[in-house]
C-alpha cells in the first residue's frame, strides 16, 4: 500500500513556499513532477535538491510533486523532511548549513523594546524581517500555525534559525503549550536560538521541567552557551503566580503579557485605553521587578492606529515595562521612539552619573543632586539610561562617554 504525505502551502497570495506531495512506492524510482514560475531558470537545481533529499532518507521509490511558489532551498527541503518523516520513523536530520551571519550570542540585560511575531510556517515573513531592526524576532510555533501544520512548521523553523539574517536581532521561538513545548525544543534547541517564550505559563514546576530538558538537549549537542527563557503570562492564574513563575528558574530573562488571552480569561472586552488589564500589567511588572528581570507588555492589535499605538507604548513604559511585541514590521520604530530616554530624561541621568562619580573621587559617602539624596539604585537606574542612550546615538553632543 502506498502512503503518502502533503506539506507546505500552495495558493494564489503564497510567496516564498512550495507545496509539496510524497508518495512512497514500492518500485518505480523516483519520479519529480515539478510546477514552478522559475522551472525555466532554476528547474534542474530544484530537481536535484529533491533527489538528494529523497536519497538521504534512503528512499528509492517515490513519485514527488511540488508546486513552486518561489521556495528557497532551505524552504524546500524543510518541506521534504517533514513529509518524509510523516510517513517513516527516522532518526536522520538534513540540516542546512548553518549561515556564519547567525553566529552571533545574545545577553541576559540586553534590550527588549520591539519583538517581531512571525508565523512559523510562513517563511515569506522570515526573510526580510531583520531588515525592519527589530530587537528580537520570534519564530511562533504556538498560536500563529494551525494544528495540522504544527509538525512541519518545526522544521521550518530549524531551517530558518540555520539560514536566515536576522540582521543581529535577538533569535526568539514562542513554543507550543504543554508536552508540545517541550518536543518543541529538540528541533530549536541545536541550532543556536537565543530564547524561548513559554507561552500561558501557570506554575513555577513547568518552568523546571523545561529547564531540565533543555540542560538535557544542549548537553547531548555540547552545547556550553545559556538558552533564555521569556514565560508569557496570559490567564488570571498565571497573574496570580507571577513571582512565582518569574523566579523558576536561572535563565528566566524576561515576563511578557498576552492582554488577548488573559482579557478573554476575564470574560471582558479587551480596548486600546487597557483599563481591563491595568491590575495584570502593574502586578507583572511588579514581579518582574522584585525577580531582577525585565518586565515586557502585550502586543497591540490595531496596526492602523500608529497614534493609539504610541500612546500605549509610552503608557507602558510609564508602569515599567521594557518593551513591547509587535505583529507587524511597521509598529517597530514607533515602539522604539516609545521607550527611548527623552532628552530630559537623558540630562538628569548624566547629571546623577557624574555627581556620583565626583563624590567617588573626594571620597564622600553621601551624593546629593541638589536637595535629593542619591543612592545606588537610582545610580544604576541612571547608568542604564546613558547606555540606551550611547546605543540608540542620543546622547546630547560633547558629552563625554560615561564609564558604566
Amino acid at each position: 500500500m502506498n502512503k503518502i504525505a502533503v506539506t507546505g502551502n500552495a495558493g494564489p497570495r503564497v510567496r516564498s513556499d512550495c507545496e509539496l506531495r510524497l508518495e512512497l512506492k514500492s518500485s518505480g524510482g523516483i519520479e519529480i513532477n515539478l510546477a514552478s514560475r522559475v522551472k525555466s531558470m532554476y528547474g534542474n537545481s530544484i530537481i536535484n535538491d529533491l533527489k538528494q533529499g529523497l536519497a538521504f532518507f534512503s528512499i528509492e521509490h517515490a513519485f514527488l510533486e511540488l508546486n513552486d511558489s518561489g521556495a528557497l532551498p532551505f524552504v524546500l527541503m524543510a518541506r521534504l523532511e517533514a513529509a518524509v518523516k510523516t510517513i517513516l520513523k527516522t532518526e536522520k536530520e538534513f540540516l542546512p548549513e548553518m549561515s556564519a551571519d547567525n553566529n552571533y550570542r545574545s545577553a541576559k540585560k540586553r534590550f527588549r523594546f520591539s519583538r517581531l511575531y512571525l508565523p512559523g510556517n510562513t517563511p515569506s515573513m522570515m526573510l526580510n524581517a531583520g531588515l525592519h531592526s527589530p530587537d528580537g524576532i520570534i519564530l511562533d510555533l504556538e498560536d500563529s500555525v494551525a494544528p495540522q501544520k504544527k509538525h512541519e512548521a518545526r522544521f521550518l523553523v530549524r531551517n530558518a534559525l540555520r539560514q536566515v539574517d536576522f540582521c543581529g536581532a535577538e533569535r526568539m521561538v514562542r513554543i507550543n503549550q504543554g508536552e508540545r513545548g517541550i518536543e518543541d525544543l529538540k528541533y530549536i534547541l541545536p541550532h543556536n536560538v537565543h530564547l524561548i517564550l513559554i507561552p500561558k505559563c501557570e506554575s513555577s514546576e513547568y518552568i523546571r521541567s523545561l529547564e531540565k530538558h533543555t540542560e538535557d538537549i544542549l548537553k547531548k549537542n555540547n552545547i556550553s552557551h545559556p538558552v533564555f527563557f521569556m514565560p508569557i503570562i496570559e490567564t488570571a492564574l498565571g497573574v496570580e503566580k507571577a513571582y512565582e513563575i518569574a523566579t523558576a528558574g536561572k535563565n528566566i530573562v524576561a515576563m511578557a503579557i498576552g492582554l488577548e488571552d488573559y482579557t478573554s480569561d476575564l470574560g471582558v472586552q479587551r480596548t486600546n485605553s487597557g483599563d481591563e488589564s491595568l491590575f495584570a500589567r502593574l502586578r507583572l511588572v511588579n514581579a518582574a521587578k522584585a525577580a531582577g528581570i525585565q518586565a515586557i507588555d502585550s502586543v497591540f492589535s490595531d496596526v492602523s492606529d500608529m497614534e493609539a499605538l504610541q500612546l500605549n507604548a509610552r503608557t507602558s513604559k510609564s508602569y515599567g515595562f521594557e518593551g513591547m511585541g509587535c505583529i507587524h514590521p511597521r509598529q517597530i520604530a514607533v515602539i522604539k521612539q516609545a521607550f527611548a530616554p527623552g532628552e530630559q530624561e537623558i540630562e538628569k541621568a548624566l547629571i546623577i552619573v557624574k555627581a556620583f562619580r565626583n563624590a567617588e573621587k573626594k571620597g564622600l559617602g553621601v551624593v546629593s543632586v541638589g536637595s535629593k539624596m542619591i543612592d545606588p539604585p537610582v545610580v544604576a537606574r541612571a547608568l542604564q539610561t546613558i547606555e540606551l542612550a550611547e546605543k540608540l546615538n542620543l546622547m546630547p553632543a560633547g558629552d563625554e562617554e560615561i564609564e558604566h
